[in-house]
């Protein structure tokens, strides 16, 4: 396989998985990759792994580097099991080697996997000589699970920053300079908003902790490697970790007979004349996982429905699941939809809706809304935004 050079003596040895489109609620339309990185030194090191079924891959390509059984350590920045699944098979052609975790990761992996494998404990400030370069650690905790760490090499001025600024793309291009800096930037907005949304305050510390660091270059686990353009995606991560939205409206809605579909078109129309940036977002269409991309810089979301059974449509009882999972902070929500003869589901997703943020208004009408009655619809909007 070919040699993929980071940095003299730092090669990129994970795996793509070109296949994949579902990584547990979130739609990866191009793939990903599950990045590990070798560095030669004095001690072999390998930092990260992949899932376990592509052990084998990953496995090549360190055998056309080196012979596997010369590795020395393992670093494991995070227990989730398309960084760790391939523990297994490395510990088998690698059997001297220690794995190098913090407290949490240990008790993670070997809660996952049973082994008794011997460990080299770290804490934030630890470093690991490697012979003429370092690993600086740094815990993350929940960023996005409790046992998070990232490693800096000092040396190299370069951050094994584990699933922070990564995204979901497939490609044999490494770098973010060899593939659409737009597309790259819009998947890290996608997996911040999607994994990485809830712990903005612990993001915020990870990234009060690197800035004060050297930082040429960023290795994530997933997708694109970060070299000529370092500097955009920690203000991106700044942007969004800092909660900052812009004068923007996400309308999430399903409908079956267009009343509901009527009445988004209304409330549209009055954001629009607002001069508001108006997305709609279809939940028959429209996956929740891109959806959540546009809300991360929403100020206003407004939730429509119509009633089934007494209840809203299981569409958006998934979408308002998976928005309260995710807990954007600070927003402003309208809540609408069309009934028969009970409107009682619409009332009880505004309270629901209260747990995330402020409920400007709340908007039923039954069966088909006339044209009066959508003027009046927008009128309202106007008047509260």
């Amino acid at each position: 396989m070919r040699k993929i050079e980071v940095k003299k003596g730092i090669y990129w040895v994970g795996t793509i998985d070109w296949n994949l489109r579902y990584f547990h609620g979130y739609l990866t339309q191009k793939g990903t990759t599950y990045n590990a990185y070798l560095i030669i030194d004095e001690k072999i090191t390998l930092v990260d792994t992949t899932k376990t079924w592509m052990a084998d891959e990953m496995l090549k390509r360190i055998s056309a580097i080196i012979d596997p059984a010369k590795i020395d350590y393992i670093v494991a920045n995070h227990v989730e099991m398309d960084h760790s699944g391939g523990l297994v098979k490395m510990l088998e052609v690698a059997p001297n080697a220690k794995i190098v975790t913090c407290e949490k990761g240990r008790a993670g992996i070997e809660r996952h996997f049973k082994k008794n494998w011997p460990y080299h404990i770290v804490k934030s400030g630890d470093v690991l000589n490697l012979g003429k370069r370092n690993l600086n650690f740094v815990l993350t905790p929940m960023v996005h699970w409790p046992d998070n760490m990232v490693a800096y090499m000092p040396e190299e001025k370069l951050l094994f920053s584990n699933d922070g600024f990564g995204q979901h793309i497939a490609t044999i291009e490494r770098f973010d300079d060899e593939y659409a800096l737009g597309t790259i930037i819009e998947e890290a907005k996608k997996y911040y908003a999607n994994i990485v949304l809830p712990y903005g305050i612990q993001v915020n510390a990870e990234i009060k902790a690197v800035s004060t660091l050297d930082i040429e270059m960023i290795c994530p686990s997933h997708g694109i490697i970060w070299r000529s353009h370092v500097k955009e995606i920690i203000d991106k991560y700044q942007e969004w970790a800092g909660n900052k939205t812009k004068k923007k409206v996400i309308i999430v809605y399903d409908t079956m007979w267009n009343s509901t579909s009527k009445m988004a078109d209304a409330i549209a129309e009055g954001f629009d004349e607002k001069e508001f940036e108006v997305k709609k977002c279809f939940l028959q269409s429209d996956h929740i996982s891109d959806i959540m991309t546009d809300v991360i810089d929403a100020e206003y979301i407004c939730l429509g429905t119509p009633i089934l059974n007494r209840n809203i449509l299981p569409n958006m009882s998934a979408f308002v699941t998976y928005l309260k999972g995710l807990e954007p902070k600070g927003r402003k929500y309208f809540v609408f939809g069309s009934y028969g003869w009970a409107p009682a589901g619409i009332d009880e997703l505004a309270e629901n809706i209260k747990k995330l943020g402020e409920v400007r208004g709340v908007y039923k009408m039954n069966y088909i809304p006339d044209e009066s009655e959508l003027v009046e619809l927008k009128a309202k909007i106007k008047e509260l935004i």
